[in-house]
């Protein structure tokens, strides 16, 4: 373990925010290497990246010259190398519902809404921005329905979506609360998820990840 942290990093991408949290939670200092996902056609694309990560997707972090990809990954690689404040809670019972609620986002949700599908609609099928833009409003609803309904079911929602300590959930579900906000989705329906963002969102760590926030995302 080096300390030597390096995001590789788009600042409106959500996998990437959610790593962004991971940090800031564990207060680790950390370098942001922007990748434009849409300069000269996207740096994710060009050689030297692709060395880095054959999928050609951000985020990547570098620790000293070990490489971890894939959002779920580097954030689970933070929680067992830097223990404390933990980002999983202490029982196997807890942590698997943690996954499930992680999993809904990075698993089922995610993957249909990213830049790469929304491209292949418009480019491969000619799908115009409308329709693509209803695609991505379906996708997230479906997502935040059953994510609100295992919140409001579950006695061991607190503050945050796992008791009263952000973790890992909570790392998932801001960002996609972001991509939802961003395609024009209601939130009104999802009242435990728009309590839980409001909580994450005025803690520091949640406040500094924002995409807005970024020493890449453009001036205003």
């Amino acid at each position: 373990m080096t300390g030597n942290l390096k995001l590789y990093s788009y600042w409106r991408s959500s996998a990437a925010y959610r790593v962004r949290i991971a940090l800031n939670l564990k207060r680790l200092p950390y370098e942001v290497v922007p990748v434009s996902l849409l300069d000269n056609g996207g740096m994710q694309h060009s050689p030297e990246f692709a060395q880095l990560n054959p999928q050609e997707l951000v985020p990547v972090l570098r620790d000293g010259h070990r490489t971890i990809r894939q959002s779920m990954a580097i954030i689970e690689y933070i929680d067992e190398t830097w223990e404390t404040p933990p980002l999983m809670p202490p029982t196997p019972r807890e942590r698997a519902r943690v996954r499930a609620l992680a999993q809904l986002v990075a698993c089922d949700v995610h993957p249909l809404t990213n830049l790469r599908v929304l491209q292949y609609l418009e480019r491969e099928m000619n799908v115009p921005a409308p329709e693509r833009e209803v695609w991505v409003r379906h996708w997230v609803r479906l997502g935040l329905q059953a994510f609100e309904k295992m919140l409001a079911e579950t006695p061991s929602t607190g503050t945050f979506c796992e008791g009263d300590t952000p973790g890992l959930a909570d790392c998932m579900l801001v960002p996609q609360v972001y991509t939802a906000q961003r395609f024009g989705v209601e939130l009104a329906p999802y009242p435990t998820i728009r309590r839980i963002t409001a909580e994450c969102l005025a803690l520091d760590a949640f406040d500094a990840a924002r995409p807005e926030k970024q020493p890449d995302a453009p001036a205003h």
